[in-house]
C-alpha cells in the first residue's frame, strides 16, 4: 500500500515509521490513523521486522488530533462513528515491540499515540501535553487513563485540567519516558535500542510485552500468576535451551524463535 501521511523504511529487522504531515505539524487525521494501523499490521506480519520505531520530525512528533477534521462533527458523528477507535485498537493489537522516538511537541493525540507504544525515548526538546481542555473537550484516546497510570493522579490532573506541557526532563522524572537523549542523537539511540531488541528471541520478546501490559489490566496477584505461567511456558521453547546453554558456554546465543 502506498502511503501519503507516513513514511515506512525497513532495515536490519527494524521498521521505522515516520509521521509525515509537515504542513499540519503531523496532526492526526483519519487518513493518518488508517495508514498507521495498516503499516503496523504489515510490520507485525513481516518476518523481516522484529521491532518498530515510530517517530515524527525534530520539531513535532504530533501536535494532536486534526482540529480542522473534527471541528464540525456532532456528538452523533463521533459517537455513532466511534471516532479513532477502530484504528487505535489495531495499533494496540501489534505484538512486536514499538518504540516511540519523540522530538518536539507530542500534544493531545500525539501524546496519546506515544503512550500507546511500548516505551518512549525522548529528545531533550520534547514536550508532552493534554491540552484538549482548551478546546472544550477532554482527551479521547488515553490522555486521562494511560497518563494517570504512567505519571500518577496529581500530574495527570494538572496536565488535563490546566493544559500545561511537561518537558522531557520532567517526563523522565515522572516515568512517562524511559530516557532522554540529545535530539540530534534521538534516532541513533532509538534504532540502537530496536537493534538490541531484534537480537532477542521473538517468542520471549512478545511474552515480555504481554506480561508487562498485563500489569495494567489486572491485580498484582493475578499479574504475578500470569508472569509465572509465562515464565514456565518459556521452558517449552528451543530458545530457552539455547539461551541458557550459551550463557554457560560463554558465547552469544543464536535464537531461532522456536
Amino acid at each position: 500500500m502506498a502511503y501519503e501521511t507516513i513514511i515506512v523504511e525497513i532495515e536490519d529487522y527494524v521498521a521505522t515509521i515516520r509521521l509525515n504531515r509537515p504542513d499540519a505539524m503531523n496532526a492526526l487525521n483519519d487518513q493518518l490513523f488508517k495508514e498507521l494501523a495498516d503499516a503496523l499490521g504489515a510490520a507485525q506480519a513481516n518476518e523481516k521486522v522484529r521491532c518498530i520505531v515510530l517517530t515524527g520530525s525534530e520539531k513535532f512528533f504530533a501536535a494532536g488530533a486534526d482540529i480542522k477534521m473534527m471541528s464540525d462533527l456532532s456528538f452523533v458523528d463521533v459517537f455513532a462513528g466511534d471516532l479513532f477507535t477502530q484504528d487505535t485498537a489495531a495499533i494496540l493489537r501489534v505484538r512486536k515491540p514499538i518504540i516511540a522516538a519523540v522530538a518536539g511537541y507530542a500534544l493531545g493525540g500525539g501524546c496519546e499515540l506515544a503512550m500507546m507504544c511500548d516505551f518512549i525515548i525522548a529528545g531533550d526538546n520534547a514536550k508532552f501535553g493534554q491540552p484538549e481542555i482548551n478546546l472544550g473537550v477532554v482527551a479521547g484516546i488515553g490522555g486521562t487513563q494511560r497518563l494517570t497510570r504512567f505519571v500518577g493522579k496529581s500530574k495527570a490532573m494538572d496536565m488535563n485540567l490546566t493544559g500545561r506541557f511537561m518537558d522531557a526532563e520532567e517526563a523522565e522524572r515522572a516515568g512517562l519516558v524511559s530516557r532522554v537523549v540529545p535530539v540530534k542523537k534521538l534516532m541513533e539511540e532509538a534504532l540502537a535500542a530496536a537493534a538490541k531488541i531484534s537480537e532477542k528471541s521473538m517468542i520471549t520478546v512478545m511474552a515480555v510485552k504481554e506480561a508487562v501490559n498485563r500489569s495494567y489490566e489486572t491485580t498484582l496477584a493475578e499479574g504475578l500468576l500470569f508472569e509465572r505461567r509465562v515464565f514456565n511456558a518459556m521452558f517449552a521453547t528451543d530458545d530457552q535451551k539455547e539461551g541458557m546453554s550459551a550463557f554457560l558456554e560463554k558465547r552469544e546465543p543464536q535464537f531461532r524463535d522456536k
